[in-house]
């Protein structure tokens, strides 16, 4: 071997080294630099949830009602959750609600950018007689919050379904048909009542496995242009 060639060798050994030394140092580095990020998006989510259950314990207590309808909206408003059960033996509620947060990921290759996060939360308020409302925030694995997210997705959907029906077809037959017309059991059109200008629809709505149920009340204006998103929505303890 010429001297020629073993210089070229060893130059070629050199580069090869160099740049294994520098993908070894990104992966380290991103690697890093990502796990950072993904614990604050993760310590910010929590933070929010704790923070959405002491505003909500404000709420409750200006509310100034026991009314456990008016009580399961305030819940509903603030704490962001589809899903909101009363149970009476332990003057109890409780919600159920996924929260999300983004971070921009470091990444050598094409294709990088912001990466979405997710922690289930099951927000738990009570009362007692003569004392003040109290809250605590758990942090359940996904699967917890799976007929949850569905039930507010489904909710969405019947939103806009019922905001494009025409005024004549608000009955409980044709909401029933424009919710679910593949009979799935996805929504139980339990009553629609027209109270001067508004049409109330209450509907309870399921999850894919029908594990999990919430009544929901769809109000929108007895003359909603069609096409419009006129409707509005309130969870309910019943239907």
């Amino acid at each position: 071997m010429t001297t020629g060639c073993l210089t070229v060798l060893i130059a070629l050994a050199a580069v090869l080294s160099l740049v294994v030394s520098w993908l070894w140092y990104r992966h380290w580095h991103d690697g890093n630099v990502n796990s950072e990020r993904r614990e604050r998006a993760l310590a910010a989510i929590l933070e929010q949830a704790q923070a959405r259950a002491d505003e909500t314990d404000r709420a409750l207590e200006t509310s100034g009602t026991t009314d456990v309808d008016t009580l399961t909206r305030v819940i509903w408003q603030h704490s962001k959750a589809p899903v909101v059960t009363y149970d009476a033996t332990y003057r109890e509620f409780t919600a159920t609600a996924a929260s999300s947060a983004q971070y921009d990921a470091e990444t050598m290759l094409p294709g990088g950018g912001s990466i979405q996060v997710t922690r289930c939360f099951v927000f738990t308020y009570t009362q007692h007689p003569g004392q003040t409302w109290t809250s605590k925030v758990s942090e359940r694995d996904d699967a917890a919050c799976r007929p949850s997210t569905q039930i507010g997705n489904r909710v969405r959907l019947a939103l806009t379904r019922i905001s494009g029906m025409y005024t004549e077809d608000l009955t409980p037959e044709g909401v029933q048909h424009v919710l679910n017309p593949t009979r799935r059991r996805s929504f139980d059109v339990k009553n629609v009542v027209h109270e001067g200008d508004t049409v109330i629809v209450s509907v309870l709505v399921s999850s894919s496995d029908a594990r999990i149920d919430q009544c929901y009340r769809f109000s929108r204006p007895e003359s909603g242009a069609v096409g419009q998103e006129t409707a509005t929505a309130v969870p309910a303890p019943s239907c």
